[in-house]
């Protein structure tokens, strides 16, 4: 068994299965760039070591991910409003890539709240299994912004363009038993055991034909090209929003929990 932790991110390699897991549950597991940069360096780890034949992702805490640190994220905005947004470019584009370039199965387990970038990660996964509490979200236009972290393209493979466009444009809230019936998730568990389920599946998956399950993914990514166009597309559009009006006076007014008024500026 070997095992790797920062601050922000704890890996464990066991019998083929390799961990990452979240670990600022203090923080709702919000990306801050520590965050994204240990989940980018423990895929690379991953992807390394040939040994790895399946992956679980998981998060310590009541909830899987909100998404992006906004306490940082409004630092950035305040010190340099055209530049805040270079985090989708230089953290979540390579961190995305790079799960979705994993040629072992990815197993996600889900409880909480699963919304932003949080749902961008999961999505990334070639199986969820969440808690029955489970809420998502894209989040995204609540703040002023389109969206990041490939859910322009893994949400559309999902549940295809009308209720992707649903969900996106409204950023309403939707339960596991909702992402259950669009096929967004695999199974929904009750909460207590979602890391247990989730972890069985993953170490079956270790423990299976390994050959075989490249070759399925490898069929399935053919069947949905485009993720590389679709971070480039997410990455201009959140660096044009980033710079807006609308979105800086979002990111205050959620800080300050107040409803934000949105100009189209």
């Amino acid at each position: 068994m070997t095992t790797a932790e920062s601050n922000s991110v704890r890996v464990e390699i066991e019998d083929g299965l390799a961990t990452i897991a979240l670990s600022r549950a203090g923080a709702s597991n919000a990306l801050d760039v520590s965050a994204k940069s240990g989940l980018l360096s423990a895929v690379h780890e991953v992807a390394r070591a040939s040994y790895v034949r399946a992956v679980l992702l998981k998060a310590d805490g009541k909830n899987f991910c909100v998404g992006q640190d906004l306490g940082e994220h409004v630092d950035a905005l305040r010190a340099d409003p055209k530049s805040a947004m270079n985090t989708v470019g230089e953290h979540y584009n390579p961190l995305l890539q790079a799960i979705a370039d994993l040629e072992v199965p990815v197993v996600v387990a889900i409880r909480g709240a699963c919304v932003g970038a949080g749902l961008g990660l999961a999505l990334a996964g070639d199986i969820r299994v969440a808690g029955e509490g489970a809420k998502f979200a894209t989040a995204f236009t609540g703040i002023g912004l389109a969206s990041d972290s490939g859910l322009s393209h893994t949400l559309v493979h999902a549940v295809g363009v009308s209720r992707a466009a649903g969900l996106m444009l409204l950023g309403d809230r939707f339960s596991a038993a909702d992402a259950a019936a669009w096929g967004l998730v695999h199974r929904v568990v009750p909460d207590d055991e979602v890391d247990n389920d989730a972890h069985d599946l993953a170490a079956r998956l270790a423990q299976g034909p390994t050959a075989a399950y490249q070759q399925v993914k490898t069929l399935l990514k053919a069947g949905a090209p485009g993720l590389g166009d679709a971070l480039e597309r997410e990455r201009h559009a959140q660096e044009t929003l980033g710079a807006s009006a609308d979105h800086s006076a979002a990111v205050e007014a959620f800080l300050a929990k107040s409803r934000p008024v949105f100009t189209g500026r």
